[in-house]
């Protein structure tokens, strides 16, 4: 790695953990595009399978800063995340087989989506004493399965398909639901690392120098998202925008190559 590229993925480590912070995902959506057009990493199997551990250690981290704060609903992101690991397994092995630019594009588009569905809810309050139980059990494997899939065949920790389902299974409001979800992220990064490492599609240095970025940005993102919460759906609003605009610019970007 150049002196560039190093201070480029400090930066960029900076801004993922700082997303990862205040809304959960941003961090894991933008890691991938962060690693091509901004760090120069020059295939795409090779971004997803290093912003996979950044985004794992980064999502820990800023799960010590929720779990303070008592944001973090415990029982409901176990069974959760245990659901999506086995997942995440099995979409990492088939993402490793689907063509790059092929990969790129879907995981364009599937931003553009979610982002949507985000904005549909984004002034839902929520129960802030939901509870694992054996009515939401179903819905917390079967949605963490799904996400912990998706996440692993698009190499991302899935913090933008985990926030709305955590909210659709139980009704927990958004800064519980971000909360919770950094465990999550944490479950499906290491397990989507772990398949793309015994393919040797892991640059280690730089997802060291991803992590570290991250250490100052996940503490400034969980506390702006306390102050952000009062505010109800603004920080959902921006967090959809910058999911959109970034898509947007993956699909010019890939459609014209």
């Amino acid at each position: 790695m150049t002196t560039a590229q190093i201070a480029l993925g400090l930066g960029s480590g900076g801004l993922i953990g700082f997303l990862l912070g205040l809304v959960g995902g941003g961090g894991s959506i933008l890691a991938v595009p962060l690693l091509l057009y901004v760090v120069g990493v020059p295939q795409p199997h090779l971004a997803i399978g290093t912003s996979a551990v950044a985004v794992a250690a980064n999502a820990a981290i800023g799960l010590v800063a929720h779990a303070r704060a008592g944001t973090v609903k415990w029982r409901c992101a176990l069974v959760f995340a245990l659901a999506g690991g086995a997942g995440a397994l099995a979409g990492s092995t088939l993402g490793k087989m689907v063509e790059g630019r092929r990969l790129i594009l879907l995981f364009a588009l599937l931003m553009i989506v979610v982002a949507g569905l985000m904005l549909a809810r984004r002034h839902e309050g929520g129960d802030p004493d939901a509870r694992l139980s054996a009515r939401n059990a179903p819905a917390l494997v079967g949605l963490g399965l799904a996400a912990g899939g998706l996440s692993g065949f698009f190499g991302i920790g899935g913090g933008f398909l985990t926030v709305p389902a955590l909210i659709l299974a139980t009704g927990m409001p958004m800064l519980h639901a971000v909360g919770t979800s950094l465990f999550a992220i944490a479950v499906f990064g290491a397990a989507t690392a772990f398949n793309y490492a015994r393919g040797g599609l892991v640059d280690w240095t730089l997802a060291a120098t991803l992590i570290a970025g991250g250490l100052l940005g996940g503490a400034f993102g969980a506390r702006a998202a306390g102050r952000l919460a009062a505010r109800k759906g603004a920080f959902t609003t921006a967090f959809a925008g910058v999911i959109i605009l970034t898509a947007l610019a993956m699909l010019a970007r890939e459609w014209t190559r």
